[in-house]
């Protein structure tokens, strides 16, 4: 083994079963670095990994039946090409990037570890402006933000939005993408994030807290009504859904990052939601749709990167830990206070 080549064995924080990641989430310093590459996969010894929400609460939800375990835990990373295996990606070229769900499912793949394999089209270039930390967790949640506004919603210039949750990292990219269009953003979230969304883009401010944000918004209905509300927070708040002919326009849509239920409430909450959704207009249901957002804009991978490599996308990260600690960067993205994307450094000589 020349001194460039990758060892045979690495360090892995692996799933091993359903639960908490306290419980689920292991370290294991004796697992195999891929050495089988199919054509169009590339090797990447990993800088940085980012956690998102979807990662520990899928964990908490999933029998081992259901998916492959031992798995590495997380999607979204940055790092290096090691072996280019014949695609457009040379050995040296720095890069971010996702294991997408389906390929982890089936090969046991992630991102909390030294080496991953992962497809070329799943990887582009990472700007030099960027630190391995900052770009660690863009893909994933910039994937969900452009397929919500121009996928679906088909978001044009001059358009207004609402986005609930504007705080959350899905929100704080799509507030970005909408500005950078030319659009009228309004967001919601707790008064102590309000700057931070202001400093993005945000042009009008809801606090939550201060009242249920249907409310706020039947109360203070915009002029014109808002042309796409995305909720973003993973809510299942059935009446921002069912009032939102109040401030919502006609053709406009509602867009879910999916509600996504925490306990009996949340699910009793849920076949409410879903109660409203069949519910015919004649009937006194919401005349307006409503869509779950299903999959990631990967086909617009390249195009959201200059986005990112331009500026007019910048990450915002709430905190970084050391590999050894991924433990309490669970705590941390569980806490639900963080203001950005919080990071793990896989590689403790890169920033």
């Amino acid at each position: 083994m020349t001194s460039t080549s990758p060892p045979q064995k690495q360090k892995a924080w692996l799933v091993v079963r359903k639960g908490l990641p306290k419980d689920a989430v292991v370290l294991n310093q004796q697992t195999d670095v891929p050495s089988k590459l199919a054509p169009g996969e590339v090797l990447i010894k990993v800088h940085a990994a980012a956690l998102n929400p979807v990662g520990y609460k899928l964990m908490g939800l999933l029998p081992n039946f259901l998916v492959k375990r031992p798995q590495v835990a997380e999607n979204d990373f940055a790092g290096v090409v090691v072996n280019g295996n014949g695609t457009d990606w040379q050995n040296g070229q720095e890069v971010y990037g996702i294991v997408s769900a389906d390929v982890a499912f089936k090969n046991g793949q992630g991102a909390l570890a030294e080496y991953l394999v992962v497809h070329s089209s799943r990887i582009v270039s990472r700007p030099p402006n960027l630190k391995p930390t900052e770009a660690a967790g863009l893909t994933l949640v910039g994937l969900t933000a452009w397929q919500a506004l121009f996928n679906v919603a088909k978001l044009e210039p001059g358009q207004s939005i609402f986005i609930n949750g504007g705080s959350t990292s899905v929100g704080m990219v799509a507030i970005q993408l909408a500005k950078s269009i030319g659009c009228t953003v309004t967001a919601s979230a707790s008064t102590q994030k309000e700057e931070l969304l202001k400093s993005l883009g945000v042009d009008n401010f809801i606090d939550y807290k201060k009242a249920p944000v249907y409310k706020q918004l039947e109360e203070n209905p915009p002029s014109p009504k808002f042309h796409v509300f995305l909720e973003a927070v993973g809510n299942t708040d059935v009446y921002m859904y069912s009032h939102s002919e109040k401030y919502l326009a006609p053709g406009g849509i509602f867009i879910s990052v999916g509600p996504f239920p925490h306990g009996l409430s949340d699910i009793a909450e849920f076949l409410h939601l879903v109660f409203e959704l069949v519910r015919p207009g004649f009937l006194g249901g919401t005349k307006r749709q409503w869509t779950l957002l299903k999959q990631l804009a990967f086909e617009d991978f390249k195009t959201y990167a200059e986005f990112v490599a331009d500026g007019r996308v910048k990450p915002v990260v709430d905190s970084v830990f050391a590999f050894e600690d991924v433990q309490k960067a669970y705590d941390r993205i569980m806490s639900q206070r963080t203001s950005g994307k919080v990071v793990v450094r896989v590689d403790p000589t890169v920033e």
